[in-house]
């Protein structure tokens, strides 16, 4: 979703005049269409996703907001036979973390964050841990599987994140801690994390089919995808207006799991 100018301008979940934010609400410095090559935009389409306001960054494209796309998920085919299109529940991709019998992903918050971000990553520990899944999360102060870092200068986004690969976490979140700011560390920017680490293990945006459902503006629907909107089993059929990953969020709002979130947590880990 393209918002209205706000004071310096991005966002996961950032917010319009009325108060609403996106994943990650793009800069008026987004990269036009037209500087990304056919040939990518044409895989970012197959992958499903759209490429209105795509990005070219460092490292891949940023669609959807808050979502980068590596070269390697660029290239990729992965199977979508059980991909279907519907109106409003809860998705995840094709690929997932692999956690056999129990698996603990670490965390790492870097020192280039401010120390509100370990506070803020131990909160979504917090949460995730309290479902008792086979997937369970740790912070450390080195190495990490997910290392949360600071995002380059000038970025127009709050965070971003990517998805799984051979089984692992994706293992980086960027997060512009200038346009976050430091307040409400367990509520708000814990919420902005835990959707970007629900990314890092395979889960895509609640709306994604409509984005304008919590972002406002136009109906968007992404269509069919390769990377995989696989549908969870027991999440709602109709739209969900409280789930962590929602496209956009109320600027300092707070987002915990919702019941539907925690049925599509423990189904898939």
């Amino acid at each position: 979703m393209k918002i209205t100018k706000v004071l310096s301008a991005v966002a996961l979940c950032a917010g319009s005049i009325a108060a609403l934010s996106s994943c990650s609400k793009e800069s008026e410095q987004v990269t036009a269409k037209n500087e990304i090559s056919a040939d990518a935009i044409s895989k970012i389409q197959q992958l499903g996703f759209t490429t209105k306001d795509a990005q070219k960054v460092e490292g891949g494209y940023l669609v959807e907001g808050d979502i980068l796309l590596t070269d390697e998920a660029l290239n990729s085919k992965p199977d979508y036979k059980l991909m279907r299109i519907a109106e409003g529940e809860q998705y995840r991709t094709n690929n997932l973390v692999s956690v056999g019998s129990g698996r603990t992903i670490s965390i790492r918050v870097s020192t280039s964050l401010p120390s509100a971000y370990v506070t803020a990553t131990d909160e979504l520990i917090r949460r995730y841990n309290a479902q008792n899944l086979l997937i369970r999360f740790t912070r450390v102060t080195s190495g990490g599987n997910i290392v949360l870092s600071a995002a380059p200068s000038g970025s127009g986004y709050l965070a971003s994140a990517g998805f799984p690969s051979g089984g692992n976490p994706y293992g980086q979140v960027l997060v512009n801690s200038g346009a976050i700011g430091t307040a409400n560390a367990t509520t708000y920017i814990a919420t902005i994390l835990a959707h970007e680490v629900g990314h890092c293990i395979g889960f895509r945006h609640t709306d994604y089919m409509n984005r304008a459902y919590s972002c406002g503006g136009a109906y968007t629907n992404e269509g069919a995808s390769t990377v995989g909107a696989v549908h969870i089993p027991g999440t709602p059929t109709t739209a969900d207006p409280n789930s962590w990953m929602l496209a956009c969020i109320g600027s300092g709002g707070n987002r915990p799991f919702n019941t539907n979130d925690v049925t599509a947590l423990r189904y898939i880990y």
